[in-house]
């Protein structure tokens, strides 16, 4: 009856999982996981009443395996629906499995962030919809402090971050960087001087992933190194600090301003306060006036090595 689409295998279980709660009390209902690795027989009949997953998984359910009826489906949903529609990929995907749906179908597109030309053809393909947003000031997650800390090489950023987690009394932390080179050098030399960190890249299989999220949820890790593909969605209570370990930025080296406002957001889950970090060399220092700039907030400068500063605002 129900079709839900995630970007990324982690979502998609998250997703599940708070269907499962949600629905603990109505007994008949069930949910299945178009997802890799769910290994389907071709010609099964499918007994769950909502099925979530992703674009690829779900197509092949659907046109290849055909064990997922979509003339059946009344509600459709699409989270994290910008990059749904407006990634390669994803998009023809997302946009194939929309046009064999009945037009009776309810379509429920959902994000955080939305460019103008993603919102255009998110209206072309549902007509006459009814749009919910939040004004451009309350962006920014007023419950989470943001600053930055400028250095000169990236030798001099890892000293500034182990300052960082020396001095704060966290439960447990995301760092985010821009590729998975940069987050496997930063997880061998957090892990060489002796932190436990665990690392999130989209190269892992889907097993590692899942392994390696549900771990972090257990606090059997206290830091989490990720590129971009756990900014979206992914909800670990126990976060309260967030560090950009260099700013995401576009192809033009501008600065990605939703991927920005993703990241920060899973230190402040459910309106819990949080903080932010981002630890930039100097060439970089721009693009936080940028980012300051777009989201009308103040991100404050801090001295990486003003250990007295940074243990007062972890008091």
């Amino acid at each position: 009856q129900c079709l839900c689409l995630a970007p990324t295998y982690e979502l998609a279980l998250q997703i599940g999982q708070v269907v499962r709660t949600i629905g603990k009390f109505c007994t008949d209902i069930k949910v299945n996981y178009a997802v890799r690795g769910n290994r389907v027989l071709k010609g099964m009949v499918l007994e769950e009443q909502i099925i979530i997953g992703t674009p690829g998984t779900t197509l092949d359910w659907c046109f290849k395996q055909r064990i997922l009826d979509l003339t059946k489906i009344s509600l459709f949903v699409l989270d994290e629906a910008d990059i749904m529609i407006d990634t390669q990929g994803l998009s023809c995907q997302s946009i194939r499995i929309h046009r064999a749906l009945p037009k009776s179908c309810q379509v429920l597109l959902f994000s955080a962030t939305y460019k103008e030309p993603v919102r255009a053809f998110a209206e072309r393909i549902i007509p006459d919809p009814i749009v919910i947003k939040l004004r451009e000031e309350e962006l920014t997650l007023s419950n989470i402090r943001q600053y930055f800390m400028v250095c000169q090489s990236s030798d001099e950023q890892y000293r500034a971050l182990c300052n960082l987690y020396c001095s704060f009394i966290i439960g447990q932390v995301m760092i985010f960087c821009q590729t998975r080179r940069l987050a496997d050098w930063l997880a061998g030399k957090m892990s060489r001087d002796g932190h436990q960190v665990a690392i999130l890249t989209a190269e892992l299989t889907v097993v590692q992933r899942a392994s390696v999220i549900q771990r972090f949820r257990e606090g059997k890790e206290k830091v989490l190194i990720a590129t971009n593909v756990c900014a979206r969605g992914i909800d670990v209570q126990q976060v309260t600090t967030v560090v950009n370990f260099g700013l995401p930025m576009d192809q033009d080296g501008e600065p990605d301003f939703e991927t920005y406002l993703h990241r920060i957001g899973r230190a402040g889950r459910f309106g819990h306060r949080g903080i932010a970090f981002s630890v930039l060399q100097r060439e970089t220092v721009g693009l936080v006036h940028k980012i300051e700039e777009y989201f009308q907030t103040t991100i404050k400068q801090l001295d990486p090595y003003d250990v007295d500063e940074l243990e007062k605002l972890a008091a």
